[in-house]
């Protein structure tokens, strides 16, 4: 019990050192990890104030045009008005007021036409393509189209209508600004903050998208799931781009900021399948080695036993030549035949022991005839079968002699000597079970597992190795399982053997679960 309370004590031990330095670790990274996310958040809600103003900046670049759209409006309307005045200016004013006005356009296209709408004129065109009349045509339709007409009265009721478009500057001014809202569109969708991006009119229906997987932003489910994550992330950002329509971005955490969120966690499983790999492997590196101790041992038992066996078999043969008492030969026979049995046990050990159909009842009951003899008297042992007589299994019937014996002594130790120790077989249709009962003083649930471990033992002089053997022989020798039943403190406990009916080639048939 000693050495495995220290054992015990050890892994404790290690195992807090273990996870004080993961949580430190974990704790450590976790403080970087948010760092590191503060400053990608603090970028991203930079961009998004940078594209804040730059939707500002359009917006007061396009009032600015409406301004020079109107005063070119108000600019025509003049040159409409001294064209009148030219034409009703009487012979003795002079005109060259509105002459200079009328010459001093230069940049505004116009076309006068007559009541008609026959061209009379025009100004500011191309000069060779203004001589093709369908040009001419074309152009005052779209100059109607945007602009209108202004009507000129130049002789009672007589009038000229004049058409104009958009000045030269203007028009190399709107490509400018069309250029620009171009790269503010741009700079949506590929922001520097690489953050996944929806650009949507004010009924939220998609204009744009930027760092979204191409094909699934097209389905409505995905989109809108996409959405309601960026509205919960994020404050969207309105954009009025002076046009009287409402268009908002919505955004969300780039893929870096996700990852750094979730990286604690994958270190922790990192982490963690690390140290379960390193468990498994010492585990099965020392349970290596104890086999190798266990089959060392037993081997070299079962050799250090032959060689006094057989000295000793020599000497009966001797003892029998001089007419010694027959009963007193029997029983030294008797056992040096149990001697024997223990030296071809230990010899099984390490090897893979032959299984053999043979009959459990009869094995148990050979078992109890031994130790009766042997242990005490006040021991009340009872054996009962719940299917007859005869209870095939496959077994080796030295080794599952040798595990009855080890757990029926433990059964006696628990009462102490005195009560009662009961063995009941179950036989079913591919497995045998063999519950050995003792109304002794239980094992505490903690403990129920660690039995079968290597130096566990509530005794004094005890080695803490019959049910480690046990649990060997049953499971490994003969594919069976082994374990409490059922125990309680002070009032008894159940172990469980489950052996199989039925093996081939040294595997079994069936292959079920243990319950």
């Amino acid at each position: 019990m000693n050495i495995y309370s220290k054992k015990q004590r050890w892994k404790f031990i290690l195992a807090t050192i273990a996870a004080i330095i993961v949580f430190l670790s974990l704790w450590y990274t976790n403080i970087l990890v948010s760092q590191i996310a503060e400053e990608e958040k603090s970028k991203a809600q930079s961009w998004a104030e940078a594209i804040q103003r730059k939707a500002e900046l359009v917006n007061y670049t396009q009032e600015l045009f409406e301004t020079i759209s109107e005063e070119e409006r108000k600019r025509a309307e003049i040159w409409a008005e001294a064209n009148r005045r030219v034409a009703l200016a009487p012979i003795d004013e002079d005109p060259a007021f509105y002459t200079k006005i009328l010459w001093y356009n230069t940049t505004i296209p116009m076309i006068l036409t007559d009541e008609s709408g026959k061209i009379i004129t025009s100004a500011n065109l191309d000069s060779e393509l203004s001589k093709d009349s369908i040009f001419l045509q074309e152009q005052l339709e779209k100059m109607e189209e945007l602009n209108g007409q202004v009507k000129i009265n130049y002789y009672e009721d007589q009038f000229n209508y004049l058409y104009y478009d958009r000045s030269i500057i203007f028009s190399e001014l709107r490509n400018v600004m069309n250029e620009q809202i171009e790269s503010f569109n741009k700079d949506i969708i590929t922001n520097s903050a690489s953050a996944p991006v929806l650009y949507t009119n004010e009924n939220e229906e998609m204009l744009a998208f930027g760092n979204l997987d191409s094909t699934k932003i097209q389905e409505e489910a995905y989109f809108n799931s996409v959405l309601d994550e960026m509205k919960a992330t994020n404050q969207p950002i309105e954009v009025d781009l002076g046009d009287g329509k409402k268009r908002f971005i919505f955004y969300d955490d780039s893929p870096l900021l996700v990852k750094l969120k979730l990286y604690p966690f994958i270190q922790l499983g990192v982490i963690a399948l690390f140290l379960m790999i390193a468990y498994y492997l010492f585990s099965t590196a020392r349970d290596a080695e104890q086999n190798q101790v266990w089959v060392g041992m037993a081997k070299e038992t079962a050799h250090q036993l032959g060689t006094p066996l057989s000295s000793l078999l020599a000497w009966i043969e001797v003892l029998k030549s001089k007419n010694v008492d027959d009963k007193t030969i029997a029983e030294i026979s008797r056992d040096l035949g149990r001697l024997e049995t223990v030296t071809e046990r230990f010899s099984k050990i390490g090897a893979t022991p032959k299984l053999e159909q043979s009959d459990v009842n009869q094995v148990v009951k050979n078992t109890l005839v031994y130790l009766k003899t042997r242990l005490s008297k006040k021991v009340n042992f009872t054996h009962t079968t719940s299917n007859g007589d005869i209870v095939m299994a496959s077994i080796n019937v030295p080794l599952l002699e040798w595990v009855l014996e080890n757990i029926i002594k433990n059964a006696v130790d628990a009462i102490s000597g005195e009560g009662n120790v009961s063995i009941h077989i179950t036989d079913q249709s591919q497995f045998v079970y063999i519950d050995i009962s003792d109304d002794g003083k239980g094992i505490p649930k903690s403990a129920r597992k660690t039995v079968f471990q290597p130096g566990y033992t509530t005794k004094q002089r005890g080695w803490g190795l019959g049910l480690s053997l046990t649990k060997r022989i049953i499971e490994n020798y003969h594919s069976g399982k082994v374990f409490v039943k059922q125990s309680e403190v002070n009032e008894g406990t159940t172990f469980r053997i489950v052996l199989n009916k039925i093996v081939q080639n040294g595997r079994n048939i069936h292959s079920y679960s243990f319950l």
